[in-house]
């Protein structure tokens, strides 16, 4: 839900200035950064942990889990700092990380295989979750209420490991219109290294795409308090049904999906991008149609990213984006830098399908080219990586000066080697989450919610709106990272 709020002349005039001036700074190391926002998937990790974890003050946690459904659902990722695995947002970081490498992989070098790690940690517990009880598709494992009343380590929890579901009498079509786009996505990136593997993921993606057409509603309505207000469907699930669709014709290019995606309808107008909201990007994919292929049938897609990159843009006379100023798009006081490296993948790569067929387009006057997109998005970049008024990089682990006290249970409490006696659901508040005391382990490559609108961070662990990481800012960190390292050219 996008804060409509205007730009001030001062914001925009002290924005372009930023934009000159940002090469006194120094450009980041993106590669290490990269790497390190790679890195952090690994420290939310469920499951059984392999031989090359490189987090290693994490362990094995729920491996129990699915044992209520008498089905194995062990693997996948924590969202955020808690100890909950919330299938939708999950689903996003993973079409998120498939996307990032479908565009940058010839730009990650070594980074590809981590990339690919790191998507298929989530497609194989995607898979069980898609094909262990017919019928069904479970969207999570642990009760959010109860496990948001611990502070403990995943390889400790003792709260009850809920597991939940959608089917053809309790529908989630957002959630598995998002699970769709997921297994699809990732069937591109392993269809040449593992073609096996890639069949199943694009085969159960039509079969869950087809459930979410065939049996419509809200997750958010079937499961209530297990999923709100932490991941509502707020946008509806219109925009899933576009998106998963979308993504299953770039892998199939089945006109069934393209006649669906024309039913669907539009969004009338977005200014957000986000693990609740996927029109915008929806929009983007498909407009590749209408840039790289010139097929007119795809123009409608191109208009609509074109009037969201107006809406972004600071100077452009259609703009509902706030900066800070500092420079930072400013969307929500809740987590906003998810929107931040959200719009700014979208931004990246519009301009690479424009840079390649050399187009153009205007917001009223201004005339917008590829270098236009790639400044904004190098601007937030950097903002993010430390090129900001209190030089603060929002990534842990990177530079000098980092968020040193995260929302985030595991990073916060001592490690099992360090501390093997069990920690239990009220054990972690004193004297580890109330402490002033930086946290013990250093999740590294995290990105957390970041500043307010006054470019300020408190760094204070109880703040979770802007200490707390979550897998869907990195994971749409990763493409724009791939790109500056790369170089700009498409």
């Amino acid at each position: 839900m996008a804060m409509r709020r205007g730009v001030s002349l001062r914001c925009c005039c002290l924005f372009l200035f930023l934009l000159l001036i940002e090469n006194a700074h120094g450009n980041p190391n993106y590669r290490e950064a990269l790497a390190k926002s790679l890195l952090f998937f690994q420290g939310q990790r469920s499951g059984r942990l392999p031989k090359d974890q490189q987090i290693t003050w994490r362990s094995n946690s729920g491996l129990s889990d699915g044992l209520f459904a008498h089905v194995d659902l062990t693997g996948g990722y924590y969202d955020a700092g808690d100890n909950v695995k919330f299938n939708f947002p999950m689903a996003f970081t993973t079409t998120m990380l498939s996307w990032s490498t479908l565009e940058y992989g010839k730009k990650m070098g070594p980074e590809l295989q981590n990339a690919r790690a790191a998507i298929r940690w989530a497609t194989d517990y995607l898979l069980k979750c898609a094909t262990a009880t017919p019928g069904k598709l479970y969207v999570g494992v642990g009760d959010p209420n109860a496990d948001h009343k611990c502070w403990e380590r995943p390889e400790d929890m003792d709260t009850v490991r809920s597991v939940y579901s959608v089917s053809a009498s309790n529908p989630g079509s957002d959630v598995a219109g998002e699970t769709a786009a997921a297994l699809a996505a990732a069937s591109l990136v392993f269809r040449k290294g593992d073609p096996r593997y890639a069949s199943l993921l694009l085969r159960t993606a039509k079969n869950v795409l087809q459930f979410a057409m065939l049996y419509r509603g809200a997750y958010s309505d079937s499961l209530g308090s297990a999923v709100c207000p932490f991941y509502c469907s707020y946008s509806g699930y219109k925009d899933e049904l576009l998106w998963g669709a979308a993504w299953l014709f770039r892998a199939t290019n089945d006109v069934t999906y393209y006649n669906f995606i024309k039913s669907v309808g539009d969004d009338g107008g977005t200014d957000v991008f986000s693990w609740d909201n996927k029109f915008a990007g929806a929009h983007v994919l498909l407009a590749r149609g209408a840039l790289l292929n010139r097929d007119k049938n795809f123009e409608p897609y191109r208009q609509e990213a074109e009037d969201f990159i107006c809406r972004i843009l600071p100077n452009s006379p259609f703009t509902t984006t706030q900066y800070t100023q500092g420079g930072l798009m400013y969307k929500m006081p809740e987590s906003n830098l998810q929107y931040v490296t959200s719009i700014s993948f979208l931004l990246t790569t519009y301009a690479k399908y424009m840079r390649a067929t050399k187009h153009y387009f205007n917001c009223g006057n201004m005339v917008v080219n590829p270098g236009l997109l790639t400044s904004l998005a190098k601007r937030q970049v950097d903002y993010i990586l430390g090129v900001n008024p209190i030089k603060m990089s929002y990534m842990v682990g990177f530079g000098p000066n980092f968020p040193r006290r995260i929302h985030h249970r595991g990073s916060s409490l001592p490690s099992l080697a360090n501390h093997p006696q069990s920690i239990r659901c009220d054990g972690g508040f004193e004297p580890f989450f109330h402490s002033s005391n930086p946290n013990p382990n250093i999740l590294v490559g995290a990105i957390v919610g970041g500043p307010n609108q006054n470019d300020g961070f408190p760094d204070d662990r109880s703040d979770y709106s802007h200490s707390e990481p979550a897998t869907y800012i990195n994971a749409a960190m990763v493409g724009p990272l791939a790109y500056f390292a790369g170089g700009k050219s498409g």
